[in-house]
């Protein structure tokens, strides 16, 4: 399925640069940023109802990083308000791909931004299998 087939959703959620996110500069280390893009997928399944845990125990899948672009733009600081955006790109039968934005509220610049491809695996094998229907449509929405 390709963008153009995806309603036009997005997934915003904000955070906060920590002294713990940063070098000793006060800027976030660069795989930090991982972090940051981790939880707001985390938070944007979470939104449509799905607990990571929950997908493992009761459907018996995960969900696995197997590709990530990132380009890093200017730096996250200490303190700083950052919102994650993130949009469904293409929904696979058991895969999909995400872009994910970081921008600094105050400013509105776009700090960093990753294209994430993900697999859905079986949680024992961890093998592909496919998305069960359900949770494929609530991710497309």
């Amino acid at each position: 399925m390709s963008r153009a087939d995806l309603p036009p959703s997005q997934f915003d959620w904000r955070a906060r640069v920590y002294w713990e996110d940063t070098d000793g500069g006060g800027v976030v280390y660069h795989s930090n940023y991982l972090r940051y893009f981790e939880r707001a997928r985390t938070e944007w399944l979470r939104s449509k109802g799905y607990e990571q845990r929950q997908l493992q125990l009761s459907l018996r899948l995960v969900f696995a990083v197997y590709a990530m672009q990132l380009e890093f733009l200017k730096p996250a600081r200490l303190d700083d308000e950052v919102l994650m955006e993130l949009r469904c790109e293409e929904l696979r039968r058991a895969s999909f791909a995400v872009s994910q934005r970081m921008l600094d509220v105050r400013s509105g610049a776009e700090i960093c931004r990753a294209r994430v491809e993900i697999a859905c695996l079986d949680a024992d094998a961890f093998r592909p299998i496919p998305i069960p229907h359900d949770l494929w449509q609530d991710l497309k929405s």
